[in-house]
């Protein structure tokens, strides 16, 4: 499918279980466990570990569990999980990651509780979520949005060049898969990131010189190099209407006397 300026997502049939609000409160939720997890795989013993991963499961499992019905807690979980398991496979890519302890026994966990039937109203749900790209649009903008500037952080913080560039590199790899996973929205999705990473450099100096910058100018060039000509232009304009709507809305409003 060509992407074009008016291109429009058929509704979001799972917003009648889980509101664009939940979805995105999905997201961060997911976006928080895997950061906590992540930790602990890295920096506690065993027993810390064990105890953290019991914890965040308690919180998840009621967070799930407060769904209006059986098939919006199955939702819930569904996004829970697949927002844990994009961020571990994102950072297992981009690091060199063979497992993460803490995420496969949190996301095990998660789902050791299950009987039958909730299980199978789990996988039906969690299918659901790739099976058309309208499925929890919210929650995927959110998700995406989160570990394409995270990926972008790690880049322009890096102290060797090479592993900034590197990981630049596998930002754009995602950003340029996105495009093919997501056609009508993808794009969009693209530029979203592209306009975010400008706008926090215009905004907190980020990537003003050195490895920093040097990682942004590559993603950008590459990006601008392997986008199909049509859906690069369109991904620049709409990245540069956003930062110049940005600009505009942030400066002093004059005062009226």
């Amino acid at each position: 499918m060509t992407p074009s300026s008016d291109s429009v997502l058929p509704a979001d049939p799972m917003l009648a279980l889980a509101s664009a609000d939940v979805q995105r409160q999905a997201a961060r939720m997911a976006q928080d466990a895997f950061a906590r997890v992540f930790r602990l795989s890295v920096g506690d013993e065993e027993g810390g570990r064990l105890a953290g991963v019991e914890e965040l499961r308690a919180v998840l499992a009621n967070w799930a569990q407060a769904g209006a019905d059986e098939q919006a807690r199955a939702l819930r979980l569904a996004l829970l999980l697949a927002g844990m398991d994009q961020w571990g496979l994102a950072w297992s890519r981009a690091f060199g990651l063979v497992a993460i302890p803490g995420l496969s026994e949190l996301i095990g966990a998660l789902r050791t509780g299950l009987d039958p039937r909730a299980e199978a109203r789990f996988l039906a749900q969690f299918e659901a979520l790739s099976a058309a790209e309208q499925n929890a649009i919210d929650f995927k903008v959110e998700l995406r949005r989160a570990i394409h500037l995270a990926l972008w952080h790690s880049s322009i913080v890096s102290e060797s060049g090479d592993e900034a560039l590197r990981l630049a590199g596998e930002l754009g790899s995602l950003l340029l898969a996105l495009v093919r996973e997501m056609p009508v929205a993808g794009w969009r999705l693209v530029a979203d990131a592209l306009a975010f990473i400008q706008i926090r450099c215009l905004a907190d100096g980020l990537a003003a010189d050195g490895v920093g910058r040097e990682a942004t100018q590559a993603l950008f060039a590459s990006l601008a190099r392997e986008l199909p000509a049509e859906t690069r232009d369109q991904v620049m304009a709409h990245a540069t209407r956003a930062v110049l709507a940005w600009q505009q809305a942030s400066r002093p409003q004059p005062t009226v006397h």
